[in-house]
């Protein structure tokens, strides 16, 4: 079995700490910024950053859904760690400054994949599919931090 990965990254033209705020916002913002692939979002502990759980259906291709139950922690300043309670997959958010009044933002998933050619698929395709989801999701927050 091997690690997929899926990394996607934007520039936001909003400061690190609102865009921040924005993302570990699990009881207000959040759920707004989620594209149509989520469903049954709802925070169960917590709702701001570290010490939250917090559940959603996943639904990365036609055929495939996920039951997430996240962990959140806040390992350093800028980050947001999200480890699934049902699986190998975490997903972490890093905030960093990019010049004045911007912000870049990188959302890396990993997890650990299927073996054989059901591997091999997942490995090639489920990386793009899950990029696309996280681009929407980018997408959302520049619009919801930079009005």
């Amino acid at each position: 079995m091997a690690q997929v990965e899926a990394t996607t990254e934007r520039i936001v033209v909003a400061d690190a700490e609102t865009v921040f705020d924005a993302l570990a916002d699990y009881s207000g913002t959040r759920g707004r910024l989620l594209p149509e692939q989520y469903s049954e979002y709802e925070v169960r502990e917590g709702g701001d950053g570290e010490g939250s759980l917090v559940h959603w259906k996943l639904q990365a291709t036609s055929k495939r859904v996920r039951d997430c139950l996240m962990e959140v922690t806040e390992p350093s300043d800028g980050e947001l760690v999200e480890k699934d309670r049902n699986s190998s997959m975490v997903t972490t958010w890093r905030v960093t400054p990019a010049g004045e009044g911007r912000s870049r933002v990188v959302v890396t998933t990993t997890w650990t994949g299927a073996g054989g050619i059901g591997g091999f698929f997942e490995k090639t395709f489920a990386p793009k599919g899950l990029a696309r989801i996280h681009d929407a999701l980018l997408a959302n927050l520049a619009t919801e931090v930079e009005k």
